[in-house]
């Protein structure tokens, strides 16, 4: 289990008891699942190691089989640490497409041009689609600050976008590959 979906689930229960079902829901209202590339099948495997360790601690189990979790002073102890040294932790950002870059030079200018092309217009796309659904996730009990991740992606991929162009023209002046 990352430390990203560790702190997630911690976070979850930092105000009161749930179940795994529950936590899922929560990180699913915070779409979770674009920006922390977390895999909800492991919230429940993380929430049984997490009470191995004492992180947590077991309140209610049997209902329907469902186990309730409360996050302990341990539990507390390791989110904030955890969530303070992610603030200093500058890590690469890992994106396969830079593997494509890395081997541009074994495709036809033409198909490198339609693919910046087609590459262009789904950025436009998804900055367009992000953008239109700050403050959505409120309505859905999310706080409010759970857009600046939407800001932070919509950066990132106006980011991408203009490299993007600016690629377009030094391939078209041959400048690339």
């Amino acid at each position: 289990m990352s430390s990203s979906t560790r702190v997630l689930i911690l976070g979850c229960l930092l105000d009161k008891p749930l179940n795994g079902y529950q936590v899922r829901r929560q990180l699913e209202v915070m779409g979770a699942e674009h920006w922390a590339n977390v895999a909800f099948g492991s919230i429940y495997h993380g929430l049984g190691k997490m009470a191995d360790e004492g992180l947590l601690e077991v309140i209610e189990s049997g209902k329907g089989g469902k186990t309730v979790y409360e996050i302990t002073e341990a539990g507390r102890r390791e989110f904030h640490r955890q969530l303070l040294e992610t603030w200093y932790d500058i890590r690469p950002i890992i994106d396969p497409f830079q593997v494509a870059l890395t081997f541009m030079d074994r495709l036809p200018k033409q198909e490198i041009l339609d693919a910046l092309d087609g590459r262009i217009r789904q950025l436009r796309m998804s900055i367009e689609t992000m953008e239109s659904i700050y403050g959505v996730k409120q309505r859905y009990g999310a706080p409010r600050h759970v857009d600046e991740n939407l800001r932070l992606t919509v950066a990132m991929l106006t980011a991408h976008l203009d490299w993007a162009e600016k690629a377009v023209v030094r391939v078209e002046n041959d400048e690339l590959p």
